[in-house]
């Protein structure tokens, strides 16, 4: 039976995350970018402005190279056509990179869950920033060692809302099969993908995202007396007219991303219904976990909403510290929530929010509920080398 009232409901036992090793500081790579864009004056004051606003201060890359002099770094503008790492050379980059960063995450997810592997009866991984097959659900299962006979949901190629989408689908499953625990993985890698480009769209995209995984479990509530996200019913929704605000393509040398600068807008036009929809009268809720796609995205919700500062500082101190991490960040949010709602000790109810090419928004109503007796111990955040 749940803690807070005696329902038994899916909920989110246990979350992990994992950073690379490589710490980038927003303010280094502005001023490489300013040198590397000496001879272009406009370009390099665009790039300074929107560095300095985007509210990202650090994040973490699994490539050595961006860390490199302007002379030698492969993704800085004008780098000659014949250095630009290639789209192969980039996916062989997040093979090597996002298995052990998906297992650190998992193990990390599964030990704060109290769940051994053998209970684990589905895995959904996560990613939009690399692919390969045997695929990342493939390692995960042999270095894991999970049944051979998981049900394996790879989630690929789907963007931003995708790690709230994951957390949906295994809502669904916990539902409907009371037996199953969902493994959910997800590793995105998008530093992988800055391009040596001028272009304001190019630089914009390289201004705040960063790289990382996150992992969670997701079962039944009530049966170990240990603090959850007890989640409830969500939904999914394509907004209209939106297709062509958010594109995510494979390139020659990468992936290539457009991002318009109307998605705040188009999410305070249309998010208020579906919001209204999903709260089915009730009220707003004291939690949001708002996926940071971007300075702009938490101001936009926390100005429809009225949101205090304090609501919207998960989102604003993870795009901070660790910048978007696509697919990712929401778990990283959710994290950030428990660590601070542990300290109160006391169950509130919340909503997720996140966003990704469509434009797609996922939804998701959760209560907070803390541990019947005593508080647990954070598990620390692994940083990986």
């Amino acid at each position: 039976m749940n803690q807070l009232d005696g329902t038994v409901a899916a909920s989110i036992m246990g979350i992990g995350t994992a950073l690379p090793v490589h710490r980038i500081e927003q303010k280094d790579v502005s001023a490489r970018l300013a040198q590397a864009l000496e001879h272009e004056p406009d370009s390099r004051r665009w790039a300074k402005r929107i560095f300095n606003q985007c509210g990202v201060e650090t994040r973490y890359s699994c490539e050595p190279n961006l860390l490199e002099p302007v002379e030698s770094c492969r993704y800085l503008p004008f780098t000659q056509a014949e250095n630009v790492p290639t789209t192969a050379e980039r996916m062989a980059k997040y093979k090597e990179a996002a298995v052990p960063l998906g297992i650190q995450a998992a193990h990390q997810a599964l030990e704060d869950a109290a769940v051994s592997t053998s209970e684990i009866t589905h895995l959904i991984t996560v990613s939009c920033t690399g692919q390969f097959l045997p695929g990342l659900d493939v390692r995960l299962i042999q270095q894991l060692e999970l049944s051979p006979r998981i049900n394996r949901i790879p989630l690929v190629f789907q963007g931003c809302a995708a790690g709230l989408k994951a957390i949906q689908l295994a809502n669904s499953i916990v539902t409907s099969d009371q037996d199953a625990k969902v493994l959910i993985v997800c590793v995105e890698l998008c530093t992988l993908h800055f391009q040596p480009s001028a272009k304001r769209d190019d630089l914009f995209a390289a201004s705040f995202f960063g790289d990382g995984a996150s992992a969670c479990v997701v079962g039944l509530s009530g049966t170990g007396g240990k603090e959850l996200f007890r989640l409830g019913s969500g939904h999914s929704v394509l907004l209209p007219n939106c297709a062509e605000e958010m594109i995510w393509e494979v390139g020659n040398t990468g992936f290539d991303l457009y991002l318009s600068p109307q998605i705040p807008r188009l999410l305070g036009l249309h998010l208020g219904p579906e919001v209204e929809r999903l709260l089915n009268g009730s009220d707003l809720p004291e939690i949001w976990a708002i996926h940071p796609g971007g300075r702009g995205i938490v101001d936009a919700v926390q100005k429809l909403y009225q949101l205090s500062d304090e609501q919207v500082a998960y989102s604003r101190n993870i795009l901070r510290d660790y910048g978007n991490l696509s697919s990712v960040t929401i778990l990283f949010v959710l994290q950030a929530i428990r660590d601070d709602y542990r300290k109160k000790k006391e169950a509130s109810s919340g909503i997720a929010l996140a966003f990704g090419p469509g434009l797609t928004a996922e939804l998701l109503p959760f209560t907070y509920v803390p541990a019947p007796v005593e508080e647990r111990q954070p598990v620390n955040q692994i940083t990986i080398k």
